[in-house]
């Protein structure tokens, strides 16, 4: 029973597909670390008889309600009941969108749903997702001049969801696993257009995952030698001296999240920022 205290109710509601909102939750949340919050998540809030259904979520299971609507009927109807329950509530985007507007001089015109307009940006986003899955793991290695990342490393550095990742920013991102005494393609090392990164780990991270992956699927790997450390030192040795040979930078992935590598790699590369 004494459990209960530690968790709390976050009420994460939207009217588009609420990615900003659960971000920014998620990331205040992660700074009270003894607590955990229970997420309760609305998206596509556009109308009156949609809000009143949270609402009544909200009256059963009152905690944090943190939003982000356009519309600013529904956001005062919003306010004003959770007022009347003594609960907090908050307008995630309206601060930013209120510096903006003072800086620039003008009102927002409260588009739902503006950062997923299908734009420019947004088929380069899909064009670059497309591309990062035909080139995972090493496949169509002669289109390797065509991406702006290459990602090398062995088996279990996170190659494959950070070329997702970049991906999903609009970089085209292909990856290729470093095999112990195999030299990268020739197309690799003479494309002249993409960046080309390094992703290793410790030991014993590398070990810790292979042991939680089904073996069989890797080629040029052993089932015996596959979580076997002095192997994976092995390995890490080998790539390490293969990208200083040919100049690639290193990131080690250990202790950084997702984020922090693909931010470490844009900034390795201006022109990706």
């Amino acid at each position: 029973m004494e459990n209960r205290r530690n968790f709390f109710h976050l009420h994460l509601i939207s009217d588009s597909t609420g990615e900003t909102l659960i971000s920014a939750g998620r990331a205040v949340s992660a700074q009270f670390q003894a607590y955990a919050a229970i997420e309760h998540i609305y998206p596509l809030v556009r109308n009156r008889k949609q809000l009143l259904l949270v609402l009544q979520s909200i009256d059963r299971e009152p905690g944090i309600v943190l939003y982000t609507i356009v519309d600013q009927d529904l956001a005062h109807a919003l306010d004003d009941r959770c007022r009347e329950l003594g609960i907090p509530c908050v307008n995630v985007l309206e601060p930013v969108m209120t510096t903006f507007q003072v800086f620039l001089g003008s009102p927002s015109r409260r588009r739902v749903g503006a950062q997923h307009a299908l734009d420019a940006d947004y088929f380069a986003r899909m064009e670059a997702l497309n591309f990062a899955m035909d080139h995972d793991d090493g496949q169509f290695p002669e289109d390797y001049d065509q991406a702006d990342v290459v990602l090398v490393g062995i088996s279990r550095t996170s190659k494959t969801p950070m070329s997702i990742y970049l991906a999903n920013r609009g970089i085209k991102t292909a990856n290729l696993p470093i095999v112990l005494g195999m030299e990268p393609p020739e197309s690799l090392l003479k494309a002249a257009g993409p960046l080309v990164v390094g992703l290793v780990a410790t030991t014993d991270r590398i070990s810790q995952v292979r042991e939680h992956r089904e073996l069989g699927a890797t080629h040029g790997y052993d089932r015996g030698h596959y979580t076997d450390r002095a192997t994976i030192q092995e390995e890490l040795k080998y790539a390490r001296s293969l990208c200083a040979r040919h100049g690639w930078p290193v990131i080690d992935v250990t202790r950084r999240s997702i984020e922090e590598t693909a931010a470490a790699i844009v900034a390795l590369r201006p022109r990706l920022r």
